[in-house]
Order: structure tokens, then sequence, then C-alpha cells
């Protein structure tokens, strides 16, 4: 059901109100928080999906752009992988010994990413990449730490952004922020006393010619470690990873998102004699890092992943949103205002200051988009499940919602245009840079 053309949410705002002063922050993941859309008028909580659509507890069907912030590569719902779930449920979840698929699914992930010599399975991105940190920290006999991109919740890395409440401030001043594609930000940055380097290789925008390149020479120069965090580009802008579509060896790499579609699974790769540390001078077990139905999602992901052109086809979708939405705001004189950038895997839409602030005039837009049935956070996280006529009922509803953007800008207020509140930033501050550590 809906009211004037937006969905009903009284279940999704029942279930709020009960999780208020139960649950801090109201949600598990930030990112699928209420924060993150127009309150008021999105849905808080999905039901149940299959392929590229979600229906909320109120019945409203969506088509998603979201896809649980990355995991499902394929989609809700995909019957091999599922199949490979059910099946091993059958036998097992957790067990008192270590179970063989530990081995199989290591084995499937050394031979598609370069430099996989040794991995390690852990549930979550931020797991992975602290233990990395750690591992680097121990091989080099450094503390020191310089990133670029987002990495997780640990101390290491939220301490460099506006949400450090309880972390020390001696842990703080070790790590310490460089902007992307900057190779001089980065020399100026690393030197002797640094124990790694980790960035995410690829966000939205394309590494220059060189960049990482250079990148893994003054790693090689000054004695620090190379880490990708791969959360984003593993498994899902190359089955091998940025290592393997650049060209360029880490000494770790990190894996989690796409690995297992949607089963919470995570790996750590790299270097064997980095990784051998893990034997006994590095402490990183967890229980649950074997689970097995996890793994098991993952051994059917990464074999579809070698079997399909899966990846092809979200690329040629994604370059399809891309593409859509630059012609619709163009079309509707809003090229100066509001466009999709990023590569063919992964796009997000950005919005320019200088027309308004842009959480509001993101907010009218999504809150259009929720209108027409997508569900949508600024971001194009395809799956192999989104069809040729889902792009183009997701590019139509562009057109319309950018009209509907062009003229609450006409008329000199957009915020008039939302029936519920905009959206809120993550982080006031998302980087401390290197020269404001020294």
């Amino acid at each position: 059901m809906s009211v004037g053309g937006l969905p009903t949410i009284t279940r999704s705002d029942a279930l709020w109100a009960r999780a208020q002063g139960l649950i801090p922050a109201g949600t598990q993941t930030l990112a699928k928080g209420p924060g993150q859309h127009v309150r008021g008028v999105a849905p808080k909580y999905l039901q149940r999906g299959r392929g590229c659509r979600v229906w909320d507890v109120d019945g409203n069907a969506f088509i998603d752009l979201s896809m649980g912030i990355g995991p499902l590569i394929f989609g809700y719902g995909h019957s091999t992988v599922d199949q490979a779930v059910r099946d091993q449920l059958d036998e097992g979840i957790t067990f008192s010994l270590m179970h063989p698929l530990e081995v199989e699914v290591a084995e499937q992930v050394r031979d598609l990413v370069p430099g996989a010599e040794s991995v390690r399975f852990s549930k979550t991105g931020a797991d992975v990449t602290s233990a990395a940190v750690r591992l680097a920290r121990a091989h080099t006999g450094r503390d020191r730490v310089v990133c670029c991109g987002y990495h997780g919740w640990h101390d290491w890395y939220i301490a460099t952004t506006d949400r450090d409440a309880g972390i020390p401030r001696d842990t703080a001043a070790l790590t310490a922020t460089v902007p992307y594609n900057d190779l001089d930000a980065a020399a100026a940055a690393v030197d002797e006393t640094v124990a790694c380097v980790i960035l995410e290789p690829v966000v939205f925008e394309a590494p220059a010619p060189g960049y990482l390149e250079g990148l893994r020479a003054l790693c090689d120069r000054t004695g620090a470690l190379l880490i990708f965090d791969e959360m984003w580009t593993g498994f899902r802008m190359d089955v091998g990873g940025a290592q393997r579509a650049f060209g360029v060896r880490a000494d770790l790499a990190c894996f989690s998102k796409a690995i297992a579609n949607g089963m919470p699974l995570a790996a750590l790769t790299g270097r064997r004699d980095v990784m051998a540390r893990l034997d006994r001078e590095v402490f990183f077990f967890t229980t649950f890092g074997g689970e097995a139905l996890s793994l098991a999602a993952a051994r059917a992901t990464l074999g579809l992943l070698r079997e399909q052109p899966a990846l092809a086809h979200i690329a040629r979708q994604g370059r399809a949103l891309r593409l859509g939405y630059n012609l619709a705001a163009a079309a509707v004189g809003l090229a100066d205002v509001t466009r999709c950038v990023g590569m063919d895997h992964r796009g997000m839409v950005t919005f320019d200051a200088k027309a308004g602030d842009p959480l509001v005039l993101k907010s009218v837009v999504q809150q259009e988009l929720i209108r027409r049935g997508v569900l949508w956070a600024g971001f194009h996280n395809v799956a192999w499940a989104h069809t040729d006529a889902d792009v183009e009922a997701v590019l139509r509803a562009y057109r319309e919602a950018l009209g509907v953007l062009r003229g609450a800008l006409d008329r000199g207020d957009p915020r008039k245009v939302l029936q519920g509140e905009p959206v809120e930033p993550v982080f006031r501050r998302i980087g401390t840079p290197a020269a404001a550590r020294r």
C-alpha cells in the first residue's frame, strides 16, 4: 500500500520504535540504518529478497541497488549458492575440529588471487584488515600505519575519524591518512618508521597511471608492507581482485563482501613469509573462522565466478547505469549539479554543494526513487541478477526523479519537496592527514 505514491511503512516504524533504547544506534550496520535514508519516507526493515528485488515488512517491493551493501554479487536467493548452504546445513554448521572446506576454499582463493600464497579466514572485513596491520607491525618491527580509504571499526583506523571516542591517544597517533592518487603525499608520509601502507586500490576514482606501481616501489624502498583492502574490488572488479586487474603485487590483501554472496566470511591473503607469523608469533584465531555454511557458500560463489561471465555482466550493467544517469541529468540541465562517478563495477552519485546541501539534493532523489520502487543509498552495487529490464526501470525512475529535483531547484528550496528528514553524514571528519600526526 502507498499514500501519495510513497510506500506505507507502518510496520517498519513500529519495529523501529521497539528498537529505540534497546539497540544502540538502532542498527547493526550503519549504512543500513535510517540515517542513510529519508526518515519518514523510506522503509526501515526488509523481510525478504529474490534476485535484485526486496520486500519490506509492509509488503512494498523495490529494485535494490545496495544489495546488502555489496555482498550479493549474484543476488538474493541464488539457487546454486543457497543449495550449497542447505546441503552443508544437513551436515553441520560449526564443528569441534577443522572442516575440509577450510582447505578447499583456501585453495580456490589461492588459485584466483595473485600473491595469495597463504590464506586465513574470519567473519568481517574489519577482522582481516586489522589482522593485516598487526602482521605488518610484527613483520617490520614498526608501529606506524599510513592508510587511504575506509577500513572498518577497529582502533587503528577509526581513530582517524571523528567517531574516535574510547581510543587511547597513543594508539590514535600511530595512524595517518593520505589522499588517493597523490603519490607525493604518500612519499612524504612513508619512511623507515612505517609498518605498512593500507589502501583501497580503487574506490570511485581509477588509479592514475603509475600510482599503484609507485606505492609498490615506495614500500619496497622503505621496507613497509603494501596492503590492499579489497572489500569492494575483490571478486567484483575482477575475479582475481585489483592485483590481477592492475598487475600490481600487494604483500597482503584482504577480502570479504562478495566472496560468499551474502554469507559472513572474510579472507586474509598474502606472502607466505609474512603470513607464517600467524603460526605462533601473531595471534589471530576466532571460534567462527571455520564456520562451514559460509565456506560452503564461498565455494559455490567462487566456482560460479569462474564458470559464468558474471563480472562482465555486472560491469556492463554498471556502465549503463552510470552513463544513463549522466545523460538523464544533462537532459534536465543538471549536469553541473549531479553526476554518477566510479568504475564499471561500482558507481556513486554525487551532488555539487554549489547547488545546495548535497545531503538534501540526494534525499530528494532518494525519496523520488522510493516512490518509484527503487531502493537506493547513492551507490550502484550491481549484481548478476540485475537484468536489462531492471536497468531500464531504474533509469526511467532516475529521469523522473531528476525532473523533480530540477523543479525543486527552480523553486529555490529543494528541502520543501521532502516529506521526511534528509539523510545524515556518516562522518564529519574521515581522515587525519599524515602531516598532522608528526
